[in-house]
């Protein structure tokens, strides 16, 4: 005998009404309607991709399908989340599957007149557009406690929704709410990006400015400094000239006369030695007035303020010495490191201008070749000359310099040697290849005492400042 089927067997309710498994079949097909929307919710919630609207797109779709609606919308009132995009969605259309639904719009310009008044009720922040239509499902979504707007669709169920139904709706609004909320603060970040980002612009183009005004005032700075450095200088020269034209020159010019005087009583008395020897007397003092007229006449001319390094004070102590000689300054590198300061300049200066006076009035040459060699760890600076002088005598002369308290004029190896040794540096005797004496002075980079003031930029700084720049020489 065939056993009949138990329905409460099959379907989990034991009951001997048949309207129990009708009522139990809806509860199921609601419950599955709530899984499906559900199951949306958390598909659009890892849709990052495609930003708050894919969520809210989502949510206004699960609820269509959850009731069914041939209208369904989601408005935020006017007042709350100002920066939140989109602010309205409407979808019209469902025909009883999932997905079966039309195209989203978010402009009420061409939606029904229901709908659209009831869209204008959520935005002004009323319930609902009136009772008209007892189909309209109004759910309220909130945020920290506080009601911005609504979830509202227009059901096609059987029956009204019931208490579950509604709780699917109030977590979808909810969820939608967060969404809305989401969207403000990323369009609020979007905003202070791209004023951060303006505001970075302009900062850098304002640094750039700046660094441009900067190097333009210290350009100008330098030259300030260099021109009181000149007006310094020159003021100096010019009362050295006037000393010297003043008093050394009539001293001299005096001296003169007085030889000239004895050596004319020397030669009435008959001492021819000794006139010849005062004659010899006379002419060298002709010479050192000729030699002190042309000092003064140099001490007067007017110097180049473009001379600021080394090898245009170089340029100018070789023209000092033009035409009696004919010297070359030849310049191999630059000093890209600025490592020479104002003093080192011109005690290099003043070093060679005392190795080409050597050269004009005691080597007997014609040519003479200044060359500067910069090199990353020190400076080469060499005088040669064609003339008949001996690098083995030079050194035995320095030598006896060094160890004798000779007068001024048999000092100037010392002196030179002095300088060298103030920088560091160090001073030799070569045979050059144009044939006489070649004269090496080396200097280590950077200089040891590069940060100590020294004559001359103590007489620009006055005192006043520690230092100054090391663009710039006299």
């Amino acid at each position: 005998m065939a056993t009949t089927p138990d329905l409460s067997v099959l379907t989990g309710v034991r009951s001997g009404k048949k309207s129990y498994y009708r009522a139990y079949v809806r509860s199921d097909e609601r419950t599955q309607r709530a899984v499906h929307a559900m199951d949306s919710i958390s598909r659009a919630l890892v849709r990052t991709n495609q930003g708050p609207r894919g969520l809210l797109e989502e949510v206004v779709r699960a609820a269509a399908e959850h009731l069914q609606a041939d209208w369904t919308m989601l408005a935020v009132a006017d007042g709350h989340l100002p920066g939140a995009r989109p602010r309205f969605l409407a979808l019209a259309g469902y025909d009883g599957g999932p997905g079966d639904c039309g195209p989203f719009a978010d402009d009420d310009s061409a939606l029904p007149d229901a709908v659209r008044a009831e869209v204008a009720a959520v935005r002004a922040g009323l319930d609902g557009a009136g009772p008209d239509d007892a189909r309209w499902v109004r759910v309220p979504m909130t945020l920290e406690g506080r009601r911005i707007g609504s979830l509202v669709a227009r059901h096609g169920l059987p029956q009204d929704p019931e208490p579950g139904d509604l709780s699917v709706l109030r977590i979808l609004a909810n969820q939608a709410a967060v969404s809305l909320h989401t969207s403000e603060q990323y369009h609020a970040g979007l905003a202070i990006h791209r004023r951060a980002q303006r505001l970075y612009d302009e900062a850098q183009a304002q640094a750039r400015d700046l660094a441009q005004r900067t190097a333009e005032l210290r350009h100008a700075e330098d030259r300030l400094l260099l021109a009181d450095q000149r007006e310094l200088v020159d003021a100096e020269r010019h009362r050295i000239a006037r000393e010297l034209h003043d008093s050394v020159t009539q001293f001299v010019l005096s001296a003169g006369m007085v030889v000239e005087v004895a050596r004319g009583e020397a030669e009435q008395a008959g001492a021819h030695e000794i006139s010849a020897q005062l004659e010899r007397a006379k002419g060298l003092t002709a010479e050192a007035v000729d030699q002190l007229r042309r000092a003064i006449y140099a001490l007067h001319q007017p110097h180049s303020d473009r001379v600021s390094t080394l090898p245009g004070l170089l340029h100018e102590v070789a023209a000092h010495h033009r035409p009696q000689l004919d010297v070359r300054v030849r310049v191999e590198g630059t000093d890209e490191r600025d490592d020479l300061g104002v003093d080192a300049t011109h005690e290099l200066a003043r070093a060679v201008g005392e190795a080409l006076f050597n050269v004009a009035h005691h080597a007997g040459a014609t040519r003479s070749v200044v060359r500067v060699r910069y090199r990353p760890t020190g400076l080469l600076v060499s005088v040669a000359d064609d003339g008949d002088g001996d690098p083995t005598t030079l050194s035995r002369l320095l030598r006896e310099q060094r160890g004798h308290d000779v007068d001024g004029r048999h000092r100037g190896l010392a002196n030179m040697e002095a300088r060298l040794a103030g920088l560091g540096g160090t001073l030799a005797f070569r045979r050059a290849r144009l044939g006489g004496v070649r004269v090496e002075m080396r200097v280590p980079l950077p200089l040891r005492d590069a940060g100590r003031p020294g004559l001359i930029s103590g007489l620009v700084t006055d005192g006043r400042t520690p230092s100054v720049p090391s663009r710039g020489g006299t």
